[in-house]
Parts: structure tokens; sequence; C-alpha cells
């Protein structure tokens, strides 16, 4: 039996009969109160002959234009002026007067006639009046008034909610979600398959999509979807890109927003556009909601409100709590969130019941860089020789955002100069350019500082050359790019832990530029402000954070929930930020030292190194291998990329047996 729905009774419009009140207080000041008697229209002629009839009672002439009749009650009973005793439209007839009414032309002739008429003994009488609108004078002169009051009364309307009307009702729907709908109507092109890499976040995101596409699927035995998934990793590493897709794939309602949809300067828009939002979506269900970048109304509460006064931005979040995970809470509607400040979240938000689950999204590794260097690449013309692997190896650290750009910078370079398709040097630039900036050709520099940044860029390849877990050299420049004077390009090993040993090889290799000035000119310049701050902030993590110091021990003052963030005072007495202070000095120190020995015992090389770069002006592997011979170390990484292959190999044969077995079954 299908249920028929209930007609809800139409409302009528109370702006409908404010226009009809309107229409009949216009009426009444055009016509004033003639305008509800049934008057009946004459001429000059009929007037002549009512008047010598004796059938006129009296004249009254109104504003010297209009003649107005008042008959005689014995008048009345003529035939001819039966018509004046119909009924108007309230049922009345008009016996008082005035029965006729005319327009005549000229007041003095008309006059006359009156007096003529007099004078032949006929027995009536007329009079001059002059009647002033007085209701529509009391209107213009109240106007303002009237126009102010109703604008008052519209805008508080509006601000009320148009009587209870919601969210959407308060005054230029500023309390209305800017949520934007997609839904199966849409072109949402966005698909998993147009996500590179993140695998285990794609496994975790379809598996809630798996959910509201097949429901039974889960609850026949007992489960039960998390409500939410938050997002979290670094910039550009694809969280967006994810729910995109999501979007595309879950072939549901799906409201997409950021965080700082939320925020307005007005007091409780936030709050009103969260219970707007999870409306919209309750009556979509089942729905996906994705508020993008949720730290700007996800802040853990109590900390930035120094002043004491009520925080807009913690009515929000309590709002949004509630909503998740409060009496009211409406099914069928999953939240996903992304953010790269999860430290930063409120503990409430983070709990189970809420966002239950927290998808990391890393950066990519090789084999992701690869499997996304192929997504872009597909809308670039390329040469056919091009080797994607060699590119996924010569951007580590790179986000898919990253590489996005890296592609587009390499077409774009390629265009400049006038090539048919993007090749592998394009790609090279690319990096280049973005990893270091713009060349600066035409900078002015003296061949004295030209020389010191010759030996000063040696020296850094030089002294990592012969450091078993500095990062190996791609290439090194004295041309000018972006605000550093020259450059140095390595290529790190992805390592996931990191020990002493590896962090003192890349202090020192920092640190062989200043060694290189200090041992060939005794003179040491502002060049290595950058090697400086680098080596100081590693330092300063072995002590502080990492607790690889043998002075301060196993401690480390660091907090990843980002409570000390708000504190003014140090975790620490003054007598250990005294130890601390002499340790990160110690630490820096005696690996300067350690730099200045090598490049001491290999003065000759350097030199050598820093004449071909001053001659070339940019080096490469090659020359370090022709001047300083064979790195006398084993490429680790490539050991680790074999490793990987195997592991990934094993994953995709698992898997399709899993695949067979279940369709089998």
């Amino acid at each position: 039996m299908t249920k028929k729905k209930k007609e809800t009774p139409q409302k009528i419009n109370p702006y409908w009969l404010y226009g009809i009140v309107i229409v009949l207080l216009l009426s009444l000041s055009f016509f004033g109160d003639d305008g509800l008697q049934s008057t009946g229209k004459t001429n000059t002629s009929s007037f002549e002959r009512f008047l010598n009839n004796g059938d006129i009672d009296r004249v009254v002439i109104q504003n010297e234009k209009t003649a107005r009749i008042f008959l005689k009650p014995e008048a009345l009973e003529k035939s001819e002026h039966q018509a004046l005793k119909k009924e108007n439209f309230l049922g009345k007839v008009n016996v008082q007067g005035p029965h006729y009414a005319f327009e005549f032309g000229d007041l003095k002739l008309f006059q006359e006639k009156l007096e003529r008429a007099k004078a032949n003994n006929i027995e009536f009488d007329y009079e001059f009046v002059t009647v002033e609108n007085r209701f529509f004078d009391v209107i213009l002169s109240f106007l303002p008034i009237i126009v102010i009051i109703a604008v008052w009364i519209f805008i508080m309307r509006r601000m009320s909610g148009n009587a209870g009307g919601g969210a959407g009702g308060q005054i230029f729907n500023i309390g209305k979600s800017k949520a934007k709908l997609f839904d199966e109507k849409n072109d949402i092109k966005g698909t998993f398959k147009d996500v590179a890499g993140l695998e285990g976040a794609k496994e975790e995101v379809q598996e809630i999509v798996d959910f509201l596409k097949n429901p039974t699927k889960y609850t026949v035995l007992g489960g039960k979807i998390p409500k939410g998934a938050l997002l979290v990793g670094s910039p550009g590493t694809g969280k967006t890109l994810l729910a995109k897709a999501v979007a595309g794939e879950a072939q549901v309602p799906f409201f997409s927003l950021s965080g700082s949809d939320f925020v307005e300067m007005f007091v409780g828009v936030g709050a009103s556009r969260v219970r707007d939002l999870f409306k919209q979506a309750k009556d979509k269900s089942p729905a996906i909601i994705f508020i993008d970048e949720i730290d700007a109304i996800g802040r853990a509460r109590g900390k930035s409100n120094f002043t004491g006064s009520n925080d807009e931005r913690e009515n929000t979040l309590n709002q949004l709590l509630t909503e998740m995970d409060g009496f009211g809470t409406s099914t069928n509607v999953i939240i996903l969130a992304a953010t790269n400040r999860a430290d930063v979240l409120d503990k409430a938000l983070m709990r189970a019941g809420r966002f239950d689950r927290q998808i990391y999204v890393d950066l990519p590794d090789v084999r992701e860089r690869k499997e996304i260097f192929k997504v872009h690449l597909k809308p670039l013309k390329t040469i056919k020789t091009l080797d994607v692997d060699f590119l996924a190896k010569q951007t580590p650290g790179f986000s898919g955002a990253d590489i996005a750009n890296v592609c587009n910078e390499a077409a774009l370079i390629a265009a400049r100069k006038n090539k048919k398709s993007v090749g592998k040097q394009d790609f090279l630039d690319a990096v280049d350019r973005i990893v270091g900036g713009l060349e600066k050709k035409n900078k002015i520099i003296t061949q004295e500082e030209k020389k010191t940044i010759a030996f000063h860029e040696a020296g850094h390849a030089m002294v990592s050359w012969f450091l078993e877990f500095a990062a190996p050299l791609v290439k090194v420049t004295i041309v000018p790019r972006g605000q550093s004077l020259g450059a140095a390009w390595y290529l790190p090993e992805e390592r996931m832990i990191v020990r002493t040993e590896q962090m003192l090889d890349e202090m020192c290799a920092t640190l062989g530029g200043r060694a290189a000035e200090k041992v060939v000119f005794d003179k040491i310049s502002t060049g290595a402000l950058s090697d400086l701050e680098k080596v100081t902030r590693q330092a300063k993590a072995m002590v502080t954070v990492y607790g690889l110091n043998d002075e301060i021990g196993n401690i480390t003052y660091y907090d990843s929930s980002g409570q000390t963030d708000y504190n003014f005072s140090k975790p620490y007495s003054e007598e250990t930020a005294q130890v601390i202070d002499k340790e990160i000095s110690k630490i820096i120190e005696k690996q300067y030292d350690r730099a200045c020995d090598l490049v001491a015992k290999n003065q000759d090389k350097l030199t050598a190194l820093a004449e071909r770069l001053l001659e070339k002006e940019v080096i490469f592997k090659d020359d370090l291998v022709e001047i300083l011979g064979e790195r006398p170390f084993p490429d680790k990484s490539a050991e680790a990329e074999k490793e990987a292959e195997k592991k990934a190999t094993a994953k995709e044969d698992k898997n399709q047996l899993d695949n067979s077995t279940e369709k089998e079954a």
C-alpha cells in the first residue's frame, strides 16, 4: 500500500492582505467619501434640462471645476432618475446625494447660467466648496516614518528567522550553510582511479563509500561504520583530491565546504550554519559531509581565548560536536574532514564516536611518485623516451601538488624554448626552478665574491662526498638562484628513522662550505647564514627533541599535542637551558672542526673542484667522480628500492589471489 502524502494547507501570504488594504486606502484618498456612493454621470445639456424642470435642490461647485448635483426627493421618483436607486457594493441606495456629477468648462459661464436660472424664479441653491484630500496629505506627511517602520519590521522578521523559518530565514540568508552540493546528477569526473598512490588511505575511504552503497553487507554482521574520518597529512599530499574522488564514487549527495565558511563577523552564524548543514544532509541521507581545513573551527577550546570573552569559534565547535554525536544525531550521514594541523584539534573532536578514524596521508615514496607522475604526464606532450622512474628518483620529499607543479613548469619551460615536446632536461630545469628559484645570470658579482662562492659550494660537495651518511650530490652551481648566490642539489635517502651518526654527517656536510672558506682564505663570510640556521635547528632537535645527547639524557621537551604553543614559560629550568645551549654549541663546533679537517686533508682536490666550477659554473656528479674518485660507500637507496618493489609485487599477487577466491565462493 502506498501512503498518500499529507497535503499541507497553503498559507495565505500576508503581503496580499497588505496590498489590498493599501489599494483601499488609495481609492479612498483619490475618490474621497464619494467613492462609496453610486453617483451618476451627466453632461451640460442634461444639467440644463434638470434645472429647467425644477428637479435640482442644490448645486455644489467643488474646487471650481466639478459640479455635484443634489436632486429633490420628488424628482427621484421620475423615470429618468430611476437608475439612481440601484444599490452600491455595500447594499445601500444613494438618497442623500450627490446624485450627479460632471465637470464644466469655464466657471464664469457656468455661474452665469445659474444666475439666469435664479432670475427665472427656479428654486435651487448653489455654493462653492474647496475639498482637500486630507487623508492623502496625512499619508504624505507620515510617509518617511511609515517607510522606516516598514523596513525595520522587514529586517526584524528576517533576523528572527521568518517566525521560526530556520537558519536560512535570517537577514541575507547569512545563517544558511555555504556547502556546495554534489550529487549523482552533477558532472563529477573524479574517481579513485584518478588518485595515484595513497593506497592505505584509499582503502579506508573506499570502505566508507562501500558502506553507503551496500549498508546491509556490514549491518548484517552487527557492525557499525565509523561516523567520521579525519584525513591528516602535509599540505599537497592529496587530502582534498581523495575527498573529490569519494564524491565521484559514492553516488550519494556530497556536501563540500571549508572550515572558514562557518566563520563570520556576526555572532551565532557559525553554529547556525552547522545546524543548517546537518539538516540538509539529514534530508538527503545517506550523505557525506566534507569539511576541508577543519582546524579553522576545530582548534582546542580555551587556549586562544585570553580575553575571557565568548569565542564565536568555540560556539561553532560546540554545535559541531553536538551534531556529530549528540542526542539528535542523524543516521547515514558520514563526515570527512581534512587538516594538516591535527595537533591543534580539540580532543573532544578526535574521540571515538565522532572522528573514529584518522587516515594519515603521507608524502609519497618513490613508487607512489612514479604513479603520480604518470597521472600528471597524461595531458602533456612528452618525448617517447622519457624515463618516469628517473623523474620519481629526482624528486624525494615532493608531494603530489609539488609533482603537478613540476610537470606544469616543465611544459612552460619547453614552450619557452619553442620545443615540440617536453623532455628530460625540461623536467630537471623545472625541479631546479622550484627548489632553488629562478636563475639570475645578470646579477653583478665581483671576481673575488665569485671565487668565494665557488670554494664554498665546492666545500659542500667535497665534504658530503667523503661522508658515509651524507646525501649523495647531484649538481653544484654558482649561478645565483632566488636569494642564494650558489646552490648544491643532493638526493637524500628516504629514511624512516635517523640515527645519531647520520644527523652528525649531515651537519658536517652542511658546514663544509664555511670550513672551505676558513681553510682556503682564512676568512669567513655571511654566505653561510642558511647553513648555520639548518645546523642549529638540527642540533637543537638532537638535544631537546630526540634525546640524542649524553649530557641531557633520554629526555624530550617536545609536546605532540601542541599544548606548549600556548605556554609562556619553558618546560625546563634556567640551569637546564644553559646546559642545552652549551651542548648545542659543542655539537656544532665539533662538526665544524671535522669539516675543516676533511677540507685541509683534501685541499688540492677542493681547489680543482672550485676551478672547475669557476670554469663551467655548473658541475655534476660525473665531474666529482673525475676529480675526487668513486664514492667509497655503497648506494643503500637502490637496495631499499628493490626491497620495496618486492613487497609491492607480493601485495598485488595476494590481492589478485583474494579476489579470485571470492569469485569462486
